[in-house]
């Protein structure tokens, strides 16, 4: 947190260069949403950078992090209500240049998008022991594809262009998700707020960004315009479809269902000794 010359308080945003974020962040970004005394100023920077900077140097007052990241920054940080990706029976999945069973596909080793993504998380949850090797989100399909690794862990708008590259999907960790906890969402992302704000300027820079949700969800086709320039090649229509899986009205609330499906994911990951710390989840309003 700084303050301009003028007095105007000024509220570092951090989040990742893809279409949904833009669209969630449309508002902000281009002042369409203007909060009186307050300056929001954006940085854009992939998932698994701001998962670690929040960790080791809480600079940001607002960061998109993964969930997994959540119990490792807690101290510095809560949960914003809003602003979250929540796979409804979908997410991050499991791809290969061949059909592999599930039982087989435990004995690859996996290009993986970082070690802090929940995608990650629900990776290790579906099997302990994986044989994994960290790769940037963005070359895991072209390096699955030229034949360096026999399966990869996609993210973000591969799930919809994965096919395109003679890929088959394996496992959806959303679906794969859903049916273990008895039909949840899988929680993917969020955005956390620095506690050092103080309540005041975390509740009314949460409702900045709930209102730049809302108005990316009621101006749809120029928030959409906006974001494609973040869509990596993607067209209009798979852009519209890939910001509408995650930026819908659960992004403006998480509901009773995804809280719970929060709190559950993190103390899995916990119980089975992914997470070394016990998530205290708070949410702010």
């Amino acid at each position: 947190m700084s303050t301009t010359p003028t007095g105007v308080q000024e509220i570092k945003v951090a989040h990742s260069p893809d279409s949904d974020d833009a669209f969630m962040f449309y508002g902000l970004a281009t002042n369409k949403v203007r909060v009186p005394g307050y300056k929001f100023t954006h940085v854009l920077t992939d998932i698994e950078t701001l998962n670690q900077r929040a960790i080791h140097d809480p600079y940001y007052d607002v960061t998109a992090i993964s969930f997994h990241a959540y119990p490792y920054l807690q101290d510095e940080y809560a949960l914003m209500a809003c602003g979250g990706s929540v796979g409804e029976g979908y997410g991050p999945m499991i791809v290969a240049p061949r059909k592999y069973t599930t039982d087989e596909v435990k004995k690859l080793k996996i290009a993986v998008p970082g070690e802090l993504t929940t995608a990650f998380l629900t990776l290790r949850l579906f099997h302990p022991e994986v044989a994994y090797e960290v790769v940037p989100f963005d070359q895991i399909i072209p390096r699955v594809v030229a034949g360096e690794f026999e399966a990869g862990l996609i993210i973000h708008e591969g799930q919809l262009t994965y096919g395109d590259n003679g890929l088959h999907k394996i496992l959806d960790m959303g679906q794969w998700w859903r049916e273990q906890t008895d039909g949840l969402p899988l929680p993917l992302g969020g955005n956390a707020i620095r506690r050092s704000l103080g309540a005041e300027s975390m509740h009314i820079a949460t409702q900045a960004l709930r209102d730049s949700i809302q108005h990316a969800l009621d101006h749809r086709p120029q928030a959409l315009e906006y974001a494609m320039q973040f869509a990596r090649d993607l067209d209009p229509n798979l852009a519209n479809k890939f910001v509408g899986m995650y930026v819908n009205e659960r992004t403006l609330n998480y509901g009773d269902d995804g809280r719970e499906a929060i709190k559950k994911l993190l103390d899995m990951g916990y119980e089975r000794g992914v997470i070394p710390h016990k998530a205290k989840v708070d949410f702010i309003d």
